[in-house]
């Protein structure tokens, strides 16, 4: 018997409909929840996907094969935000897009 995993993905918004259709597509359940990024406080989308450990690694090639990076220009980081040395209010080349993905091992599970 298989143990089960929690997927947490955070992806940038306008990666979120391409990731949840082919989520959808390879038979991946998942629930969504808004949330916002730190350091350019751009919206996200974290989904959490109840996964059986078998099933982990191609869940990951539909994650990775639906989120890739960018570079892209953004106006000026959050002042705390800022590196060292840099004018706040000078654009900024920052990468954007791809996954951040935590797997977790589930103890229990229970759907009522």
């Amino acid at each position: 018997m298989s143990g089960l995993k929690l997927v947490v993905c955070i992806v940038h918004n306008r990666d979120k409909a391409r990731m949840t259709d082919e989520l959808v597509r390879a038979g991946f359940k998942f629930t969504l929840v808004g949330s916002t990024g730190g350091f350019l406080r751009e919206g996200n989308t974290t989904l959490l996907i109840g996964s059986e450990d078998d099933d982990v690694p191609s869940l990951l090639k539909v994650i990775e094969s639906n989120s890739q990076t960018r570079e892209q220009i953004v106006g000026s980081p959050p002042v705390e935000t800022a590196p060292a040395g840099v004018f706040v209010g000078q654009p900024i080349k920052a990468q954007v897009g791809g996954a951040v993905v935590f797997v977790m091992n589930v103890d229990e599970f229970h759907r009522f």
